[in-house]
């Protein structure tokens, strides 16, 4: 699939392998990480960014691509909609149909709730699918929840919320634990111990996985046991508006079924927004390895009602997207491959930057590498990429370990006729992840009352950057924390008359602040139109 030039510079890397083999490249000064991300990393650049004119966090710069949303217009504007017409009135509704929303609906319904689960797409259909490398949980001997509480505030640039990073790192553990019982395939040794690897950003092997598939692993066994508790789900039916009662509280949500375009009223005691991230907003036109529907939409609704944003403009790029073949641009190349060994290297097979920093950092070297240095491997597409060593791998740890612990990695690329055990592959920056989101305390709620957030779309856990293996953990740990919560919280709610006169009132405000956007938010789907920057 590489051209014959591309051919012809991968055997650099080769030939510098020897050199390079038993020798630990330095890992950064923290006075070199700053420079590497003031310069280079999309988050330190002024263009590309808007500050909110409306709303609570009025001021705060945000992505111009979030922003757009969050000043558009809503879909139930204009729109007769009768609040006294109910179609499920249940304890807790979950919006998102994720491993977070997952966890909640088991949590809740755990407690006796009455649950209903609606989902964008399919249910299952989420970037948890698609997360590879692993899970982080301090289980092991020489290892800690306090170790691992302070990796996370390095990882977040000490930007962590500190009560949410605690309740992550004490939960962990148990998390491992509840997850294997339930019967996730964790990768083991003969004796049925857990095997762990290093992540960037680590202290010590903590990182749990399933081959490479440990977000698909996760989310099997998730949602075959949401379907055989008997859990009601709805499929196809994103949400388009929250609802409050008179007094100000969560009331439920306006849905929408794609099949037929019909608005439905879902009165609920308790909402939980677990819709995920952003990815497909493709901020300052990165490529993406988010799943279709990651169109920021928990977002939108929260912010409509009043829920706080918190590091909404921290978005982080993983280092190590496709960056050729042009079939899978932008799709994930898990972290556990570098965990593992492979190392990035330019042009000339040059190691450039120490193989496992935080992401921010270890992607902003990458970006400097290609776009300032001019050290990048050029591609027929137009863009470039730097080298990872994949053959390493093997030569580490032995023949076989590649397609043993990186099996979907290996399948991927022999589909264009690359073997990551005999040649390098092509990696460049791609949007992966949103670091902050709407703001929760320790049991996912926010200051909306009855109404909670879990997932990517919830904020302050992971600071202005999350560590690899944190996020299937933080979906698991406040996806159940919110659960329980909100399912015992439940009985005691009683709701009043229901209402969307917040819709009014935002728009209104939209209105006095000289903001006439013709944008419909949220997005639900995006739009792939030729010749557009998507």
């Amino acid at each position: 699939m590489y051209t014959k030039e591309m051919w012809e510079l991968s055997k650099k890397v080769e030939a510098t392998r020897s050199k390079r083999l038993g020798i630990q490249f330095p890992r950064m000064s923290p006075e070199e990480k700053l420079e590497v991300l003031n310069e280079n990393h999309p988050d330190y650049s002024d263009t590309g960014f808007m500050f909110l004119k409306h709303g609570v966090n009025k001021g705060d710069r945000v992505p111009c691509e979030l922003g757009e949303l969050l000043d558009g217009k809503s879909t139930t504007l204009d729109k007769e909609i009768d609040l006294n017409k109910v179609a499920h009135d249940v304890d807790v509704l979950i919006i998102g149909g994720g491993g977070a929303g997952a966890a909640a609906a088991l949590e809740a319904h755990a407690k006796g709730a009455k649950v209903l689960l609606v989902t964008k797409l399919r249910f299952g259909d989420a970037n948890t699918i698609m997360a590879e490398g692993g899970i982080q949980a301090a289980d092991k001997e020489d290892d800690s929840p306090a170790q691992h509480y302070l990796d996370v505030l390095g990882g977040g640039h000490y930007k962590n919320v500190p009560e949410l990073a605690e309740a992550l790192v004490k939960d962990a553990p148990s998390a491992i634990k509840w997850l294997n019982e339930l019967g996730v395939l964790f990768d083991k040794d003969k004796e049925g111990n857990m095997l762990t690897n290093h992540g960037g950003g680590t202290s010590r092997k903590r990182m749990h996985s399933a081959a490479d598939y440990s977000g698909a692993e996760i989310m099997r066994v998730l949602r075959d046991e949401v379907r055989n508790k008997g859990i009601e789900i709805l499929e196809f039916s994103p949400a388009q508006e929250l609802i409050l009662d008179s007094e100000g509280k969560i009331g439920g949500a306006i849905i929408q079924d794609l099949e037929t375009e019909r608005r439905h009223v879902i009165k609920a005691k308790t909402v939980i927004l677990t819709t995920g991230g952003a990815g497909r907003l493709h901020y300052q036109g990165f490529p993406t390895s988010n799943h279709y529907g990651a169109t920021a939409d928990g977002l939108i609704l929260g912010y409509r009602v009043g829920a706080k944003l918190i590091f909404a403009d921290t978005i982080q790029y993983h280092p190590t997207g496709v960056a050729y073949p042009s079939q899978i641009f932008g799709a994930l190349v898990t972290e556990k491959v570098r965990g593992l060994g492979a190392t990035p290297l330019n042009i000339d097979g040059e190691q450039f930057v120490y193989h496992l920093e935080t992401r921010d950092v270890e992607a902003s070297a990458i970006i400097r590498e290609c776009n300032v240095r001019g050290k990048g491997i050029l591609c027929p597409t137009g863009g470039s990429g730097v080298w990872l060593d994949t053959p390493l791998i093997d030569i580490i740890h032995g023949e076989g370990t590649l397609e043993s612990k990186l099996p979907g990695m290996l399948r991927m690329y022999m589909k264009f006729d690359l073997d990551m055990r005999k040649n390098p592959i092509l990696v460049y920056p791609t949007l992966h992840y949103q670091n902050g989101g709407l703001l929760i305390d320790e049991m996912g709620q926010t200051k909306i009352p009855n109404l909670y957030v879990a997932g990517e779309c919830a904020g302050g856990i992971h600071g202005t950057n999350r560590l690899m293996g944190n996020s299937l953990l933080d979906i698991i740990v406040f996806g159940r924390r919110s659960g329980k919560h909100a399912g015992e919280n439940s009985k005691n709610i009683e709701l009043k008359d229901l209402t969307l006169n917040h819709v009014e009132k935002f728009n209104k405000e939209l209105e006095e602040n000289k903001i006439n956007s013709e944008v419909i938010s949220p997005m639900i789907l995006p739009t792939y139109k030729h010749g557009s920057k998507d």
